[in-house]
């Protein structure tokens, strides 16, 4: 294979968009976030397995079901509350809640709904449950250091994984 295709250990860089099953845009990434392909990422296996051995400039369009890509909308990871038990700063929708289980694990939370004096925070994926299009644009690509081999590529994250 030539350094200008997708293979195991390259850097690649993508810009993509997310369609929801009606073809609207439900986000767009136009400036290039990176993985390893085959190797310490986060992004979603049937996208990574499409990208295999395409070249810079090569465009991937791909239909997932929610178990492909960001999972089931799970109604346990919803909880609601009275408003007055919240404090003041969460009083917004999008503000996001850190909350711990019995077992230590913390997980983020978004306020999802505020009517009728209540409250409602939701721990699931904003993508959880829906059908997703993701079309994908190659940018660039190039060897991994042994470091993003091992680590990965270290950025800011997006919802592509």
């Amino acid at each position: 294979m030539s350094d200008d295709r997708v293979t195991k250990h390259k850097v690649v860089s993508l810009t993509y968009r997310i369609l929801d099953q009606g073809g609207s845009l439900l986000e767009q990434v136009d400036l290039p976030v990176s993985y390893v392909h085959g190797g310490k990422n986060d992004l979603i296996e049937k996208l990574e397995t499409a990208l295999e051995d395409k070249s810079v400039g090569d465009q991937v369009e791909l239909t997932v079901a929610p178990d492909e890509a960001f999972g089931e909308h799970d109604p346990e990871l919803t909880y609601t509350d009275d408003l007055e038990n919240v404090p003041p700063q969460f009083r917004q929708i999008g503000a996001e809640v850190e909350m711990q289980n019995d077992q230590g694990e913390i997980k983020t939370f978004v306020v999802s709904q505020i009517e009728d004096g209540k409250l409602t925070v939701d721990g699931n994926h904003p993508l959880a449950g829906k059908s997703l299009t993701f079309l994908v644009k190659v940018e660039s690509i190039r060897d991994a250091s042994e470091d993003e081999i091992r680590f990965g590529v270290q950025q800011n994250p997006t919802t592509l994984h």
